[in-house]
């Protein structure tokens, strides 16, 4: 029992310390794991036992005979159908040209790459080379997230990056579980045609069972047959069920089916989609947590001594330096990324939890079986996913800086609130050079904010996943425009100083509106401007213009004039470089106002004639 509280406390107490100091879990996880089991075993334990010992086959320990074998199968049954829900069709074909050739043409290279090397260096068989060089294919989000999310960069760096991380995730375990059934079934006859038909029947099985039982539950979820108090549960015990008969009918086909089942839901029109995500994250969290000290813990230092020598450094460095360059450079060739953006992709490659996960359980399944060379699996592909780990989370910023893609200023702009009028200045901003995302927890305004091509986000303004979004890193000003003027204020306070370096600015409430020695510093556009009149101007005119200024008189006549009329709002002022500056209420005047400057607006065009008219009956008054 005090192991295996020990175990929980652990694991969540290193989820917190990589939470704090922004460092992917696995690494902590990992090294704790290291500590308890085989460093405690050879270095501080009187006796030399593990101060937690899974034991795989025995009658001791926290999982005796195969009970750790078992919960580990099932762990990573539900980690990999969490991956396979991330995976959807429609962002392989829209995350661009550089993405899609990653996590295919990237992960060929890598495939053949590390098999090779491998087999080269370690003089491991085939069999087990390509097994290990699909193992380290994966990334994952889990380590890269962490890793980025303290470093600007250019969208389209962190875009990669991150995308490759989500969609290679579930592929590199798919070629794992393909590969580790073809060894299995080929036995000590080799890849024989009976092999061929085992392994046939893995495809069939997995396949189909995962497709069938996505479809079943997903009837069952949009039907109401499933109480909403039960989705979770349900959901959860349904991947294990798949797992289990899957594996019945076909030996080692229920990760195949698992993931498949997964990739179903996730790209079907699945209601409570984004809840059971939610449950399943917090679930494999959980599991991680667990899973990772045990795995570390059950290494014996015999298998780290394998990994004592030089031929290990050299796997490493060709692995790192050699294999994923070359995969980046092939995969981006003619994009329209630059050479020092693609050295930093091919810097920044960490391995996951996938890869560490399946890896002890294939080694540990192939050693079972009598397999050459299964003992270096898990070794190796730790070793890998450490290393990688280690060497991008300490050198990933200052290597950022070195060839130069390390942003020195952000440009890019959030703007909370996706109405109508949001979408038409965020349009403006877009279609003048500026990086835009937008936020909102309505899907309709989201997906007609996609419509216009302006990046968007359907997430709530009070969830935590906006702060490690490694996608806004880019972003220099906030801009708070809903139609609830606590949420505004509250945007400002929590995420001023985050998204907010160049100015953050939100919607005068009605009551700043109508009183004028209440002007906020952070009030957007001009104090007689709040989210109805912005709306109402809108629904009547939904178009922005420009004007040309001619001097800052003639400015202080166009503002004049625009809040005599309820139809104009003032937006940006834009100087003759294209640069943009946001009309602040607080801002009655701007000074650095210069001929050939535009006032950007909102609503109906100014009348030309009189404007004119009015600036002559100033200049006859000053007179």
């Amino acid at each position: 029992m005090l192991e295996l509280a020990g175990i929980i406390i652990l694991g969540i107490l290193a989820q917190w310390f990589a939470w704090k100091f922004k460092i992917p879990a696995i690494l902590p996880l990992i090294l704790i794991g290291l500590l308890v089991g085989p460093i405690a075993a050879e270095f501080l334990s009187e006796d030399g036992t593990k101060w937690i010992e899974p034991i795989w086959n025995g009658e001791k320990g926290l999982f005796p005979g195969e009970g750790l074998y078992y919960f580990v199968s099932l762990a990573i049954s539900v980690i990999l159908f969490e991956g396979g829900l991330t995976l959807k069709r429609s962002e392989i074909r829209n995350v661009g040209p550089s993405i899609t050739k990653l996590i295919t043409l990237g992960s060929i290279v890598t495939f053949f790459g590390a098999a090779l090397a491998s087999y080269l260096i370690f003089g491991l068989s085939w069999e087990i080379s390509f097994l290990f060089s699909a193992l380290i294919i994966v990334t994952g989000p889990t380590v890269i997230t962490p890793i980025l999310r303290n470093i600007p960069l250019k969208k389209d760096v962190s875009t990669v990056l991150k995308w490759e991380g989500i969609l290679i995730d579930p592929i590199g375990a798919l070629v794992a579980v393909l590969v580790f059934e073809f060894i299995s079934v080929g036995g000590d006859s080799g890849f024989t045609k009976t092999a061929f038909i085992e392994f046939g029947k893995i495809i069939l099985f997995g396949t189909t069972f995962g497709f069938t039982f996505a479809h079943a539950l997903a009837f069952a979820i949009n039907k109401g047959l499933i109480p909403h108090y039960l989705l979770n549960v349900v959901s959860l015990s349904t991947v294990l069920l798949v797992y289990v008969e899957s594996d019945v009918f076909a030996h080692e086909s229920g990760l195949l089916a698992v993931v498949v089942m997964g990739m179903v839901l996730g790209n079907g029109k699945l209601q409570n989609i984004k809840e059971l995500l939610y449950f399943k994250e917090s679930l494999s969290v959980l599991l991680i947590s667990i899973l990772f000290i045990l795995l570390a813990a059950n290494i014996n230092m015999d298998d780290l001594l394998l990994l004592y020598n030089w031929q290990t450094a050299a796997l490493f460095a060709i692995v790192v330096f050699v294999i994923r360059p070359l995969a980046v450079f092939l995969s981006t060739h003619g994009s329209k990324l630059k050479t020092k953006e693609k050295i930093f992709i091919s810097w920044v490659g960490p391995r996951g939890i996938v890869a560490a996960g399946i890896a002890s359980l294939f080694g540990s399944k192939l050693i079972k079986q009598g397999v050459a060379g299964a003992e270096y699996i898990t070794p190796l592909v730790f070793m890998i996913v450490l290393g990688t780990v280690l060497l991008n989370a300490t050198t990933a910023r200052f290597f950022a800086k070195l060839v130069g893609v390390f942003l020195t200023k952000s440009e890019g702009i959030l703007i909370v609130g996706a109405s109508k009028f949001s979408r038409l200045i965020g349009h403006y901003l877009e279609e003048n050079g500026r990086s835009v995302v937008m936020i909102d927890s309505n899907q309709s305004n989201i997906d007609s904010a996609k419509e216009l091509g302006i990046e968007a986000i359907n997430t709530n303004i009070y969830s935590d996943t906006l702060t490690d979004n490694i996608e806004l890193n880019d972003v220099g000003y906030l801009m708070a425009m809903t139609a609830n003027s606590d949420i505004n204020k509250y945007t400002i306070d929590r995420f001023g100083k985050v998204f907010g370096e160049h100015g953050s600015f939100r919607l005068v409430t009605p009551d700043e509106m109508n009183d004028d020695n209440n002007n906020p510093k952070e009030g957007l556009f001009s104090h007689k401007d709040d989210y109805i009149r912005l709306t109402e101007v809108t629904r009547a005119y939904p178009a922005i213009h420009e004007i040309e200024v001619n001097s800052k008189d003639h400015y202080l006549t166009l503002i004049e004039m625009a809040n005599k009329d309820k139809n104009i709002i003032p937006l940006f002022i834009k100087t003759k470089e294209g640069e943009l500056e946001i009309i602040s209420s607080f801002n009655k005047e701007i000074d650095s106002i210069k001929e050939g400057y535009h006032l950007v607006y909102l609503g109906k065009h100014f009348d030309v004639e009189k404007v004119q008219n009015k600036e002559v009956s100033t200049r006859e008054t000053s007179m």
